[in-house]
């Protein structure tokens, strides 16, 4: 396995760049440490396949170097660089049964034949492809090719690191949740480098060690799951992680409170070397309560989603979704408070700490 550094990376696919909007990707400075399980994650468009297609040797970057254990990489091939690589859609040989196409890559490198029967079989019994292995891969269904296409990608032990570019759109869901368990125990028991790139943060979020939230060809936030949820660094991360997203309001804050249209909150800590700022107040709606207390708020819908209820609710005009328990009783006369440990202010859109 490998460690894997961006320094400066940056890519536009057009001639002559000439501004910051011209880049699909406006720069990276990032290491994957060797052994991590990273997810790139972010909307369509926001660079995350171009930085995976730069690290494997797909794509040149426009500017920066990339380099691997130290090692300057930026102007080798893909197989210079020993890279797996599972793409969206299958990539596999018709012609061949499954048992040959995950062998192909090991026989491709020399390895020998009882070596490259072992990994086979081991990789066959972990995508759950063992009674198709003499089956063609022609007659095969979309989501079985594609599970041929994950074990090329695992079948090899000696890569430097394999990515994946949303290797599961194609799979049902419950196989999408057996392969997200499958390829986290291949991770703690072969230690590979993996980078993830996906959109969807259920895949992110349960995959990776360090998810690496990307907007616009920046990265905005890498963190732990739970770093992301509790403190997003950037607005668009608490709008994209989690379901609901955070409520985002535009507030005035004073020393340790901010103003809501006419209401008035308690901040956690005040605003450091800030007297009076035009800011955002950020709050994931399971720090939102309901009840008796706090401002006066209209209800507009309620989601009964199972085990709990997201609540659709106005405070003075601003709209704010709360989540409550399946059998919480909304008063007639319902009040909104937010719990202090939820609240994050946003200027410019990224956050600011609070001092004591």
């Amino acid at each position: 396995m490998a460690r894997v550094e961006c320094n400066h990376i940056r890519h536009a696919y057009g001639a002559n760049p000439t501004s910051p909007k011209d880049y699909a990707l406006k720069e990276v400075n990032h290491i994957f440490e060797d052994g991590g399980a990273y997810a790139l994650l972010g909307p369509s468009g926001c660079g995350k396949t171009t930085l995976l297609n730069i690290i494997s040797g797909l794509l040149h970057p426009s500017h920066g170097e990339l380099r691997f254990d130290g090692r300057d990489v930026t102007n080798l091939s893909t197989q210079e660089r020993n890279i797996a690589q599972v793409f969206q859609f299958p990539v596999i040989y018709d012609t061949m049964t499954v048992y040959d196409n995950l062998a192909f890559p090991l026989r491709n490198r020399s390895v020998p034949e009882a070596d490259v029967d072992r990994r086979v079989r081991e990789t066959l019994e972990m995508t759950g492809l063992s009674d198709m292995a003499d089956r063609r891969a022609r007659g095969l269904t979309a989501d079985q090719k594609q599970k041929i296409s994950l074990g090329r990608g695992l079948v090899r032990h000696d890569v430097n690191a394999i990515l994946f570019d949303e290797p599961l759109t194609v799979i049902d869901p419950h196989m999408k949740w057996v392969l997200r368990s499958q390829l986290k125990q291949l991770h703690r028991r072969f230690g590979y480098t993996m980078v993830y790139v996906t959109h969807d943060q259920t895949e992110a979020l349960t995959f990776a060690d360090q998810v690496v939230v990307m907007y616009e060809g920046e990265i905005v936030q890498i963190g732990t799951p739970a770093e992301l949820f509790e403190r997003p660094r950037h607005t668009f991360v608490g709008y994209f992680i989690g379901s609901p997203g955070m409520n985002v309001m535009p507030v005035s804050v004073s020393g340790r409170s901010a103003r809501l249209g006419s209401q008035t909150i308690e901040l956690p800590g005040a605003l450091a070397g800030e007297t009076s700022v035009d800011a955002e107040l950020g709050i994931r709606p399971e720090y939102v309560r309901i009840g008796t207390e706090g401002f006066p708020a209209t209800i507009r819908k309620v989601e009964d989603i199972g085990r709990h209820k997201i609540v659709r609710a106005t405070v003075d005009g601003h709209e704010i979704a709360a989540i409550v328990g399946e059998n919480a009783e909304i008063p007639s006369e319902p009040k909104i408070a937010f719990d202090p440990a939820g609240i994050n202010i946003y200027a410019d859109s990224w956050r600011v700490e609070l001092g004591g």
